[in-house]
């Protein structure tokens, strides 16, 4: 069910089938320490997405790769960030042209942290303009409570942690640099903070967590869970009526 595949004449009988409903993964191209590729969180959205996608018939536009990763800095080469304003403006636009498509229900599946703000701000957007719009801003690593707590169980403000590593360990190995794996640790050094810091000072190698533990059993467990708890949300919100409705 992938948008780009489909033709004009095509989607709105695809859409019509799911309740006018629609994926949009969002990731990131940053660095994920020593071991892990930059395109990371893009990859785990597009994969995710694209598995939830085809088991619940919505279709899945095509990623935006690019977000907001300003908190990364220049410490480490390989980011490249849209400031937030920009990641508003283009979710927003995306979301407007899909409206126009007959897109009526807009998952918006987001696969990094400090995208989270920014979708919050188009999501509000969207909805103003449009009051036939129902959009939805979920985060990956927090679709239920068993993947959040897989996510976070190595650190509170995680980062190329275990979690992620074993994901990109069991399905695109080759995105892994194992010799780099065992001595990337990082410890969370966040945890009494006040304030919002970069990664540049709160990490000696861009990584927030205990990657050494990850596994491959470990990542196919974690993916399934998320691909099973992405769609019963997708399925629940494509049945979903507006709470109250004079």
């Amino acid at each position: 069910m992938d948008w780009n595949s489909q033709t004009w004449t095509e989607l709105p009988e695809r859409l019509a089938a799911v309740n006018n409903s629609a994926i949009l993964p969002v990731g990131a191209v940053e660095q994920h320490g020593p071991h892990l590729g930059v395109g990371t969180d893009s990859w785990i959205a597009e994969h995710v997405c694209r598995a939830a996608s085809e088991k619940t018939g919505v279709p899945m536009l095509p990623t935006l790769s690019y977000g907001c990763s300003l908190g990364h800095s220049h410490k480490w080469p390989g980011t490249i960030a849209l400031p937030p304003k920009v990641l508003i403006d283009t979710v927003y636009h995306i979301g407007k042209w899909a409206h126009g498509s007959g897109v009526r229900r807009l998952f918006i599946v987001n696969a990094h942290v400090t995208n989270a703000a920014p979708l919050r701000c188009a999501l509000e957007m969207l909805r103003y303009e449009f009051q036939d719009l129902m959009v939805a801003a979920i985060n990956t690593a927090e679709v239920s409570p068993r993947v959040r707590e897989a996510f976070f169980n190595d650190a509170a403000d995680w980062h190329a942690n275990a979690g992620e590593t074993a994901l990109l360990m069991a399905h695109i190995p080759d995105w892994v640099r194992p010799d780099q794996v065992r001595s990337a640790d990082d410890p969370d050094r966040t945890v009494e903070s006040v304030f919002a810091h970069p990664v540049n000072h709160t990490s000696s190698n861009g990584v927030t967590g205990r990657p050494s533990e990850a596994t491959r059993e470990q990542g196919i467990q974690l993916m399934e869970w998320m691909v099973e708890d992405l769609s019963e949300l997708i399925e629940k919100g494509i049945h979903e009526t507006v709470p109250f409705n004079p």
